[in-house]
């Protein structure tokens, strides 16, 4: 328990002192990231996804640009039930190109999300400082245009992850799964 206690707390020593310094890719293009995305890969030290990742399956993320250059982000995962979970949530654009902020009215939270490694027709690499009530978790997604996805770019999501504080059992790539309908 000690080792896990001192293991939890390097990690977010490195989050709170690296990751604010992690800058999203130089020339991104909002027009270029939109269209539909499948949610790969997933990884945090927060409790609720260490809670619940065993159980956590791909889902499908649309991002939108809006005329005034924010995002619309659109979240859907086919339960088990088959019923879908769905979030959606604004993003708004900031001074420095592919880096919004939001607020999640589910979460309770203020997220800065920025978007570190991009091939458009391939891959993005997202990476969000989650803060509610002054604390601060990290929080990296892997997204692809497809449903698979090569073991040279799990591993680069799985040592971007690592480096950026989230403990090695912590980062996931999700099992595949159905789609849901369009709502």
């Amino acid at each position: 328990m000690r080792t896990t206690l001192l293991r939890m707390l390097t990690a977010l020593t490195c989050v709170l002192a690296a990751c604010a310094d992690i800058m999203p890719v130089p020339d991104f293009s909002l027009e270029r990231i939109a269209g539909k995305w499948y949610m790969v890969g997933f990884a945090t030290n927060a409790q609720w996804f260490v809670n619940h990742k065993d159980t956590m399956k791909m889902g499908t993320a649309m991002l939108v640009p809006t005329d005034l250059g924010d995002l619309d982000l659109t979240y859907a995962t086919l339960n088990a039930d088959e019923t879908c979970w769905r979030m959606t949530h604004l993003a708004k654009k900031t001074d420095t190109l592919g880096r919004f902020t939001f607020h999640s009215q589910a979460w309770n939270n203020d997220n800065d999300m920025r978007f570190v490694d991009v091939v458009y027709d391939d891959y993005a690499v997202v990476h969000t400082i989650k803060t509610k009530d002054g604390v601060s978790e990290v929080l990296n997604k892997l997204y692809s245009r497809s449903a698979e996805v090569s073991a040279d770019l799990q591993q680069k999501f799985t040592q971007f992850s690592q480096d950026t504080g989230v403990l090695p059992e912590n980062i996931v790539i999700l099992p595949r799964n159905g789609e849901c309908s369009e709502a």
